[in-house]
């Protein structure tokens, strides 16, 4: 039973001044902290894997009554068989006897049928051992030891056995005990907690020189996507940056959210438009376009809130919101011309502006708050609407931050701002090779032989 049931306006009216008062603030306070309760990913930023699986609403879409899987009648998909001449046996199979009267069989089938089975080698580590003579001086007497070729490691660890540990633990999120116990028992390659770590080391020096470019190209970018996840480094309180461009993605750990980092990684050079929520820190930070995703929340909340003014404002508003949405879609997909999206936008951007108006001077607290900022900043909504190439919400570098958000859940952040500079380089590395195209292990084994030759890796904006 709600408060509005137990506590009348008949009831309060009857009651002293003072009384007035502290039932009014007690049922604001009750008001806010059911809202507080009622909050979902739905109508907030809180990530959908704090949603039970049983509280999610049912979807819209009425269920076929089929079962689930293929359907008779769907089109086959199978493995396709590779060349005979690429197998690594082939066993004939011929039978002996007749399986019907048991009479001996003899020749064989111009066409049989074929099936191969896959298999892995069993895995043994490919060790080179480099033996490095002293001799003597027959002259002076003086000792000399043979040099190590050019590229090969100091020490134990080949590029791509040091590429395949970093993989595991920033690709595939392993933990050092975990990617130990993987290459001890799966690779028959001894190893140990603390050697991760080493290798990881490697794996940062040698990347580093390419994160550090693609770090340097940020201010020229015309569009970025910025977003923010917090983690931990040892027990301070840090943020996992995350800035994506057209063809690469820069991850930056920093123990602190204030807009130094964007003046650190921007620099006064950077003019583009920015994709982000409306936290303030991105305020003053080239010109922003206010993620639309995250406004549909928060008209979700309203709706979703118990006092009815709010509730009418929040439908009145997820009404053009869906609309926007429906037409930024077809004109993706090329159903009609950016010149129709933007025609067919004119009258939505001017219903929302009224509508944030009607927010402002409501006389509605909680409506003025969200209201009034959106109101006196209204531009920065529709900038997509003004630079082409611009998305109007922040997707892509939510998705982006989604691995490493998994990442953070399971290893509880680093230990160390050495653990720190491995995360934000081996996320950005296997970010921007996927959004290349390009195999990330293939990329880290190069960038360490290039390393343990003293030459730089390859540039990850050579694809840009």
């Amino acid at each position: 039973m709600s408060q509005e049931t137990l506590v009348t306006e008949e009831l309060i009216v009857r009651q002293s001044p003072e009384a007035q008062v502290i039932i009014r603030l007690l049922l604001a306070k009750i008001a806010e902290l059911e809202a507080r309760l009622n909050k979902t990913p739905r109508n907030s930023s809180l990530p959908p894997s704090t949603a039970h699986p049983h509280a999610k609403p049912a979807p819209q879409k009425k269920t076929s009554g089929k079962k689930s899987g293929g359907q008779p009648g769907h089109a086959k998909s199978e493995r396709a068989l590779i060349p005979v001449e690429h197998c690594a046996h082939v066993v004939p199979v011929i039978p002996q006897t007749c399986r019907r009267c048991g009479e001996p069989l003899a020749g064989s089938d111009p066409e049989p049928l074929r099936h191969q089975v896959w298999e892995i080698p069993e895995i043994k580590p490919l060790v080179t051992e480099y033996q490095r003579h002293r001799l003597t001086c027959p002259c002076c007497s003086a000792s000399t030891c043979g040099e190590l070729p050019v590229g090969v490691p100091h020490s134990q660890a080949g590029p791509r056995l040091v590429a395949l540990t970093a993989l595991l633990m920033g690709c595939f999120k392993q933990s050092k005990r975990r990617v130990a116990l993987f290459l001890e028992q799966v690779l028959n390659q001894p190893c140990s907690p603390g050697w991760v770590v080493k290798l990881q080391n490697q794996a940062t020096a040698a990347l580093t020189p390419a994160y550090e470019e693609l770090a340097r190209q940020l201010p020229a970018e015309d569009v970025l996507g910025i977003d923010e996840s917090p983690t931990k480094e040892a027990r301070l309180k840090s943020w996992l940056w995350t800035f994506v461009a057209s063809t690469y993605t820069v991850f930056a750990l920093r123990t602190t959210r204030a807009a130094t980092i964007l003046q650190e990684l921007l620099t006064d050079a950077f003019d583009g438009v920015v994709n982000c929520d409306r936290a303030k820190m991105y305020w003053n930070v080239g010109r922003p376009q206010w993620c639309w995703a995250h406004l549909k929340r928060d008209f979700q909340a309203l709706i979703d809130h118990p006092d009815h003014q709010v509730k009418r404002l929040g439908r009145d508003l997820m009404h053009p919101t869906r609309e926007l949405f429906r037409h930024w879609s077809r004109c993706r997909d090329g159903t009609i011309t950016r010149a129709g999206m933007l025609r067919l936008m004119r009258p939505i951007r001017q219903e929302i502006d009224n509508l944030l108006l009607r927010g402002v001077f409501s006389g509605n607290a909680k409506l003025a708050g969200m209201c009034e900022p959106l109101y006196d900043h209204r531009d920065w909504l529709w900038t997509f609407l003004e630079v082409e190439g611009v998305e109007p919400t922040n997707n892509a570098s939510e998705r982006a931050l989604r691995p490493a958000v998994i990442w953070r859940k399971l290893s509880f952040g680093t230990q160390s701002a050495k653990g720190s500079r491995f995360v934000e380089t081996i996320l950005t590395v296997v970010e921007t090779c996927h959004r290349q195209s390009r195999n990330s292990f293939e990329y880290l084994a190069a960038a360490l032989h290039a390393h343990f030759a003293g030459q730089p890796a390859q540039s990850l904006l050579a694809a840009a």
